[in-house]
C-alpha cells in the first residue's frame, strides 16, 4: 500500500452514527448541486430563467400605496 493509499484509508466499522449522518448529507448535498447545475445551466431551461431575472428588482409597494420606513 503506498503512502497515499494508506493516507485516504478509512475504517468502516469504526464509524460512529454521526459519522454516516454525516457522510449521508454530504452525498445527498453533492448530488443536489449536480442535478440544480445541470437543471440551470441547460439551454432548454433558459427563457423560464430569463423571465425571473429582475424579480428582486421589482417593486412590490406600487400598487399599495403604502410607505414603510
Amino acid at each position: 500500500m503506498t503512502k497515499l493509499q494508506a493516507y485516504f484509508q478509512t475504517d468502516w466499522q469504526a464509524m460512529t452514527a454521526t459519522d454516516w449522518v454525516g457522510l449521508i448529507i454530504n452525498v445527498v448535498i453533492f448530488i443536489a448541486l449536480l442535478v440544480l447545475f445541470y437543471w440551470v445551466f441547460n439551454p432548454k431551461n433558459k427563457q423560464k430563467l430569463e423571465a425571473h431575472r429582475h424579480l428582486p428588482f421589482r417593486d412590490e409597494g406600487k400598487s399599495s400605496g403604502k410607505k414603510h420606513g
